[in-house]
């Protein structure tokens, strides 16, 4: 593979474009190397055909800066990365390209650029999210909520909201599971874990410090942790047993906004689906049992 000739690791993650790497690495890398970063995610294309020179004036950095970018994210040197930009271009229509590099919204944007720039961008975090799951570590997360004694979800903000989602689809298909967005009730809920028990914490960022603290107290408790996360260096994914990566694209106006929260929910859909799959007989009857007494509900209101 052409990624072998260019990264020092391995594993499932050879597969995963390199732009989508470097920006789930971003909130971790220094201000110097986190412009490098940032460069290259919003122009690919062109990074792919400058030298290194050109790529550290553009970004007001030095040389040494962008070589020890590229040792920080995986890649051997300049020339590497620079093959690996190339080889994901390749991969990419004309139209792609145009649409990525042209993705955050302007001022002086029209709404009709603003709704092409949204949808191109939501759909990219999907997409680019289905190639950053880690396919070992979701079916080892699948097996432990099927065996579950009970699930909790842990998140704030847009991450909650997630975190009630994916409690209510487990839910549906019979599973025991909660959803916590109050600091105190989801630590207190931690705090009755066991071995038996799955936690999950939700953060785009992998920094929200109550779902960290709350998933330390479950991890101490003994329960299986499971993080779900942009940012696979975060401190959240570092304390989490498994960690589900999301590959979110953001544009102005809308950081931790609907791109991160469609990101999460197409792991979440990939977690229910997985679990009812695995656990089909009961998941079936259950599912319809729900949505009968939903309609016979209707029907007497």
């Amino acid at each position: 593979m052409i990624w072998d000739d260019i990264a020092d690791g391995g594993g499932e993650e050879d597969g995963l474009p390199l732009t989508v790497r470097i920006r789930g690495r971003l909130p971790e890398l220094q201000p110097a190397m986190r412009r490098v970063g940032e460069f290259i995610v919003a122009r690919p294309s062109k990074v792919a055909g400058m030298t290194i020179s050109a790529l550290a004036e553009a970004v007001s950095t030095s040389e040494t800066t962008v070589i020890r970018f590229c040792r920080e994210i995986g890649v051997k040197g300049y020339a590497q990365l620079r093959l690996a930009l190339a080889v994901e271009a390749g991969a990419r229509t004309r139209e792609d390209i145009r649409s990525e590099e042209s993705a955050d919204i302007a001022e002086g944007d029209d709404i009709a650029s603003v709704v092409e720039k949204i949808a191109y961008a939501d759909a990219r975090s999907v997409a680019d999210t289905a190639k950053a799951l880690s396919l070992s570590e979701l079916s080892a997360v699948v097996t432990r909520i099927a065996g579950a004694s009970r699930t909790e979800v842990y998140g704030v903000g847009a991450s909650g909201i997630v975190g009630t989602d994916l409690q209510q689809k487990l839910h549906r298909i019979g599973l025991v599971s909660f959803a916590f967005t109050d600091p105190h009730q989801a630590v207190a809920s931690a705090t009755l874990l066991d071995a038996t028990s799955v936690a999950i914490g939700v953060s785009h960022s992998g920094s929200t410090t109550d779902t960290i603290d709350t998933l330390r107290v479950a991890k101490q408790r003994g329960a299986t942790t499971v993080a779900i996360t942009n940012v696979p260096g975060s401190a959240l994914a570092e304390l989490a047993d498994y960690t589900l990566l999301t590959a979110a694209r953001e544009t102005t106006f809308r950081a931790g906004a609907t791109g991160s929260r469609l990101a999460q929910l197409t792991v979440v859909d990939c977690l229910f689906v997985a679990v009812a799959q695995q656990t089909f007989d009961r998941s079936i009857t259950a599912l319809e049992e729900t949505r009968q007494a939903a309609h016979m509900r209707n029907r007497s209101e």
